[in-house]
């Protein structure tokens, strides 16, 4: 277990030793080259909506890695100069009547890609960082972190707790299931068949029901006797979720589908949904057992009236090319948001009205690829670029 040290922690060792100069032979694109393709690939700054001032550019830096003084500078001017401001990226804003607060925390390991942010039954809220193989603790009241090593290896895609104080994750580079107990920071890990376990969800069964993307395969694990099973499914599975009646539904990104599985046999039915370019990541479930769904290749959100198969879908206000990404229901209200743009937009949809109404992530350049609904009705967002955990406050 580490506590939030008064300093930032570096990742990745992206931390170079302070130099007294530059000196002559010093060459910024170089720099750059090595300091960004570190953690990801340099294709981002091209996708990215880019900043006119070094400024923006060293606010944005500065959440990612600690740089000196001097190549801080250097780089943040070249960015600028060489990656303005592009407004094509902007979003679609829709105006509306819901009043919202977004508010965020940068997670103490720069460079950890923090993500998939959940809520534990005594109200923290916790994360996960892939990238640095740790999973955090926030208590939103006060602001104070804590975060937990995980076996280097596990690189874990996402959390979830249980009912009894427990940190469930799936161990994504490393092909277990892992168990955290934050009264110790012990862990217990489950190996599985599938290399690369995605995506889980508890059933009240209390078992709990995994997606492994890359190895198209579906899993539950018995957490009392440990029991691992696992069937072949289509190409890849990614989000999941437990529907009101029991089945599970998972989502496909890598063919047009929405998957119903039993959780005693793991029998999937298949639910083909219109156009083949279709690839869904996240799906929720409303209070008549319909499925709601982000078409986040064609740039829409969708519903699957499961009784009839019938599918509805509407554009997303930016277009088909804002690649819808999280999804959660609340209140039988549509909460999702469109990765594609800068700054990443949280999208409301209320089904009733067939109204959209938009805002800009704050923080805004990273992407939102998980949500969470909270016991009051809020939402927790991230910002994976950034470090950043987010809780959406909604005033309807």
């Amino acid at each position: 277990m580490r506590l939030l040290a008064a300093a930032p922690l570096l990742w990745m060792g992206l931390a170079h030793a302070e130099p007294t100069s530059l000196g002559p032979n010093y060459a910024v694109k170089a720099d750059i080259a090595e300091t960004c393709s570190a953690c990801h690939g340099l294709r981002y700054l091209d996708l990215a909506q880019g900043y006119d001032t070094p400024a923006e550019w060293s606010h944005l830096i500065a959440s990612m890695v600690k740089l000196p003084p001097e190549r801080d500078q250097a780089i943040s001017q070249h960015l600028a100069a060489t990656y303005p401001h592009k407004p094509e990226k902007a979003p679609v804003l829709v105006q509306g009547d819901t009043n919202i607060t977004i508010d965020e925390w940068i997670t103490p390991t720069l460079g950890q890609r923090t993500r998939d942010p959940v809520e534990s039954p005594d109200g923290a809220i916790w994360w996960t960082g892939m990238w640095a193989s740790l999973v955090g603790r926030l208590d939103p009241e006060t602001g104070d972190m804590q975060e937990f090593q995980l076996p280097s290896s596990a690189r874990p895609h996402s959390i979830v707790p249980d009912t009894d104080g427990f940190i469930w994750y799936t161990g994504n580079s490393n092909g277990t299931i892992g168990r955290l107990n934050p009264a110790n920071g012990s862990i217990k890990e489950y190996p599985t068949r599938a290399r690369d376990p995605h995506t889980a969800v508890f059933h009240p069964n209390g078992n709990l029901y995994f997606t492994s993307q890359h190895s198209n395969m579906l899993g539950s694990l018995n957490p009392k006797t440990g029991e691992v099973r696992e069937i072949e499914t289509r190409k890849k599975p990614y989000g999941i979720k437990v529907g009101k009646a029991g089945d599970l539904f998972i989502a496909y990104n890598g063919t047009n589908a929405i998957g119903r599985m039993h959780p005693d046999t793991l029998e999937v039915r298949y639910y083909d949904i219109p156009d083949e370019a279709t690839r869904i990541r996240r799906l929720d479930i409303d209070s008549d057992e319909n499925v709601w769904f982000v078409n986040s290749s064609l740039g829409k959100v969708g519903t699957l009236d499961v009784d009839t198969g019938k599918v509805t879908q509407w554009n997303s206000p930016s277009g088909s090319t804002s690649h819808p990404y999280s999804m959660t229901v609340i209140n039988d209200i549509v909460w999702y948001n469109e990765s594609g743009m800068r700054p990443d937009a949280l999208v409301r949809f209320d089904p009733a009205t067939e109204q959209f109404q938009s805002w800009a992530v704050p923080s805004g350049i990273g992407i939102i690829r998980h949500t969470w609904e909270t016991q009051d009705g809020d939402l927790l967002i991230h910002q994976s670029s950034s470090n950043r955990v987010g809780r959406v406050r909604i005033a309807d």
